[in-house]
């Protein structure tokens, strides 16, 4: 339902750019992640204050994945009559309830119940995200913008899962979400004064999202998408029970290797855009190799807190290109329908996420840390060698100078 002009801002007139709606954006991603991420760095006291299994705590972060998944396939078409800014905004609220609800829950089910409406929003944001960043900018500033939205990632990850642990251990875990909670109602506000009305456009279907998967390499691209995320996740998820366990990292170490993560994925991010340049099927094939082998490094140091160090952060590195280059590989692949192709992603993504965090806990609760970090880091390795066999991502399309 759009609301009246008079109400909301105009859209960006042509040739202008909406550069404070696009930071609300990047606002809006930011928080979003970091709710999203904030069990992995809480999953310790969350199952103990829940009396659950540190394998089941994990799956508050595959309830929001699965919720993620099928609402960034139903999104573009249950919402095609209102105006995306409500949309938006509508998101951004979710991102405060579901985190009050997860830092009220007396019980592991409330919890997911909040979790579950963190993955709508997440899943509609992502959905949109770029075709909206599209709207707020000339066309030449697109690439610019997406550059500023996806630094909202980067920033997530490094300050969500290390500030996430030093504070839980000092305010609890509850109080973490309540900070989630605020920079959802912050995100609101911000969304709510640089949003324009922003109509929808076109017609949404999910034929669409039927045809592409039909197009030469969309199945197999999209598939290898899923294993190596589902190996990153099933990882991911499970790092601090392995910090703890295996290395003998206290509360305090932990947030500090994962600040290392997120810095090292920071520099990934913007180190990928040089090797895309050089060759998207090597970048896409190298990422899952070098995460791989140090996570199995891991392993085979048993944990040994120099070499975890060192290992972790060069994992976070190797990730920080994944996203990048899997974006890049869906535009050149089906250059006509990016916006449905994005969704194709997302949903890639969510499926991971979420398949990552259940294999995970499954393995934890029967073989532990090692047997997770073992199992993970090889199917990262497989899935590198099957992508350079058979993967062939279309050329650029054209070249701007």
């Amino acid at each position: 339902m759009s609301t009246p002009q008079s109400k909301t801002l105009a859209p960006p007139e042509q040739g202008q750019a909406a550069w404070g709606a696009v930071i609300a954006m990047t606002l809006g991603v930011f928080g979003l992640v970091t709710a999203e991420f904030l069990p992995v760095s809480l999953l310790t006291p969350m199952a103990a204050d829940l009396s659950v299994t540190e394998g089941m705590a994990g799956q508050a972060v595959s309830a929001t994945a699965v919720l993620a998944l099928i609402t960034s396939l139903l999104i573009a078409t249950l919402t095609r009559r209102f105006d995306r800014r409500n949309v938006l905004l509508s998101f951004s609220a979710l991102l405060a309830v579901s985190s009050v609800m997860v830092a009220l829950a007396e019980n592991f089910a409330f919890l997911l119940f909040g979790r579950v409406l963190l993955g709508i929003a997440l899943g509609g944001f992502w959905t949109m995200s770029a075709a909206t960043i599209m709207r707020l900018v000339p066309e030449h500033h697109v690439p610019r913008a997406l550059a500023i939205l996806f630094s909202g990632v980067s920033a997530a990850t490094v300050f969500a899962a290390p500030l996430g642990s030093y504070l839980g251990d000092i305010i609890s875990w509850r109080s973490v979400f309540l900070i989630a909670a605020g920079i959802g109602v912050i995100t609101f506000l911000v969304q709510l004064a640089t949003l324009p009305s922003l109509p929808p456009r076109g017609r949404a279907s999910l034929g669409t999202l039927i045809e592409l998967t039909r197009r030469p390499g969309m199945k197999f691209g999209l598939f290898s998408l899923v294993i190596i995320i589902t190996g990153h996740f099933a990882l991911f998820t499970y790092v601090r029970p392995f910090l703890e366990n295996v290395t003998g990292v206290a509360t305090a170490g932990v947030s500090g290797v994962l600040l290392g993560f997120g810095i090292a994925n920071f520099i990934g991010t913007h180190l990928a855009g040089s090797l895309i340049a050089k060759s998207l099927r090597m970048t896409i094939a190298l990422m899952p190799l070098v995460m791989g082998v140090a996570t199995l490094g891991m392993v085979m140091t048993n944990g040994a807190l120099n070499p975890t160090i060192v290992l972790v952060a060069i994992w976070g590195a190797a990730f920080g290109g994944v996203p990048v280059a899997w974006s890049t590989w869906i535009t050149r692949t089906v250059p006509d329908e990016a916006e449905s192709g994005g969704g194709l992603v997302v949903a890639g993504f969510q499926t991971a996420i979420a398949s990552g965090a259940v294999i995970g806990g499954l393995l934890f609760d029967f073989v532990g840390s090692l047997g997770v970090f073992g199992v993970g880091g090889a199917v990262l390795v497989v899935a590198s060698i099957v992508v350079t066999i058979a993967l062939r991502p279309a050329p650029v399309a054209s070249e701007q100078t």
